[in-house]
């Protein structure tokens, strides 16, 4: 969980993995300061793009907050990108929650590259099946098979309701290619650059497109999405959009032990699963799928989203994309009540993230509060209640880079005992408990994979709606 190294980490032991990132680092210094000019003028060129937004703030659509915590620089990024790939009626939505030395710079730099990457691989995808499409109207066949099945098996139905079926198999197939694609691209590019050392360092990635009444969500790591939707009875529900993908789920701790990496927890904190190298007590990373962590990638850490679909409803009110900092102290339907509670939208995401900071302290009040990265998105913008002058005021406050902000927390509790440092991502491991529970998950049937993606969305993670504290 959390979005940094521990206190043992950042000072790597002699011989560590970590250790040989200072060297590697200093090796590059020269080579990555030539990138630095051309690295700067690509990020203005960006940030000068419309209704692209990274930092606090607002808009009509979305509201975006970000906080540090207590443990150094703020490693979580987000973004909200309106009008993404030139499309009036999508945005791009993406929280990144970095960890290991370097995790800030990874989440920074995935937030600016893998959307350009997904509109890229978007484009060309789309253009393809427009070719697919006109072979197979020339031809009489279905450009998709499973559409046939879905034909054959229900003849009694509209010949409306087929093409809006083929529709959306259509969007989510060409955007799940553009997901993977983008991801996979993204992900081997970190591992090319010369002025970030992703070895040690790496980032979570949630990300969705909304277009239209279309929804579809990449993740990796354990940052997560949540919908705020109106139940039959017109109460707000809490509906878990993403799976926290962590070592111990049954898939995931399945395909690490085939790669010859290790899954178990310290003494320390044993409700943490974390993933080490083969014969090494490092680095202890708390998730199965990242961004970078290349000194995991042979042992069973992927960077492979998991890619799933809904079709919105008039009932989805809201989307609410959050690091872990904030789900490791509330509860999926907490949140939500927060965000439907606030003063206005454009406050949401601040209002948001001060209740888990104020609930850190409460529940943890000798650890470190974890930083923090919230985007809402409001799905019924036509109708929304935005305050203009809150959202002016907001904006002017808060329209600063979240790296440079620095919060200072009084966190009480100073004469009790220790806590554990709840809020890292890796350790390094000095008394290793043979707690990997392999016999437990060997009798358990694996998560589905493909077959799970097009209805994962009504999924909820293994644990309950309530966060697994940690």
């Amino acid at each position: 969980m959390g979005s940094c190294l521990s206190s043992d980490s950042r000072s790597p032991h002699p011989g560590s993995p970590a250790s040989a990132i200072r060297k590697r680092k200093n090796s590059k210094k020269r080579s990555g300061s030539r990138n630095s000019s051309f690295d700067f003028h690509k990020e203005e060129l960006l940030h000068r793009i419309p209704g692209r937004m990274f930092l606090n703030g607002s808009s009509e659509v979305a509201s975006l907050f970000s906080q540090q915590g207590k443990k150094g620089t703020n490693q979580d990024a987000m973004i909200v990108w309106e009008n993404f790939g030139s499309r009036e009626d999508t945005v791009f939505c993406g929280v990144f929650d970095g960890h290991g030395p370097f995790g800030h710079m990874v989440a920074k730099r995935v937030r600016d590259a893998l959307p350009l990457k997904l509109s890229t691989h978007w484009e060309v995808n789309i253009k393809s099946e427009d070719v697919l499409r006109e072979i197979s109207l020339n031809t009489g066949s279905s450009l998709y098979p499973e559409d046939a099945v879905l034909i054959s098996a229900e003849e009694s139905r509209l010949s409306i309701d087929v093409e809006e079926t083929k529709n959306h198999l259509e969007v989510f197939q060409t955007l799940k290619e553009s997901f993977l694609k983008a991801y996979k691209v993204m992900d081997r590019e970190l591992r090319s650059y010369t002025n970030i050392d992703c070895f040690c360092s790496g980032t979570t990635a949630v990300t969705l497109v909304k277009q239209g009444e279309h929804l579809v969500i990449g993740n990796v790591g354990d940052s997560r999405a949540v919908l705020g939707t109106r139940g039959e009875d017109d109460s707000l529900t809490a509906v878990q959009l993403t799976v926290d993908l962590k070592p111990d789920l049954p898939a995931e701790f399945e395909r690490i032990r085939k790669c010859k990496g290790r899954v178990f927890s310290l003494q320390d904190e044993p409700d943490v699963a974390r993933v080490w190298m083969p014969n090494s007590n490092s680095p202890g990373l708390a998730m199965a799928r990242a961004f970078g962590d290349f000194c995991l990638k042979d042992f069973g850490v992927i960077s492979v989203p998991e890619i799933s679909y809904r079709r919105l409803s008039e009932k989805d009110e809201f989307i609410i994309l959050a690091t872990d900092g904030i789900w490791d102290v509330l509860s999926n339907d907490e949140v939500v009540n927060i965000v439907d509670s606030a003063s206005s939208r454009s406050s949401a995401a601040r209002a948001l993230v001060e209740e888990a900071v104020q609930a850190w302290k409460i529940t943890y009040p000798t650890s470190k509060v974890d930083d923090c990265a919230v985007v809402c998105l409001f799905l019924d913008s036509n109708l929304n209640n935005f305050s203009t002058a809150s959202s002016t005021e907001d904006n002017n406050k808060s329209f600063i880079s979240t790296e440079m902000s620095e919060v200072s927390y009084n966190t009480g509790g100073a004469l009790s005992p220790p806590a554990l440092n709840r809020s890292c991502t890796l350790r390094e491991g000095e008394e290793v408990p043979a707690v990997s529970n392999e016999e437990a998950w060997e009798q358990d049937e694996l998560l589905p994979k493909t077959e799970k993606e097009w209805s994962a969305l009504d999924a909820v993670a293994i644990g309950g709606s309530k966060s697994k504290m940690k």
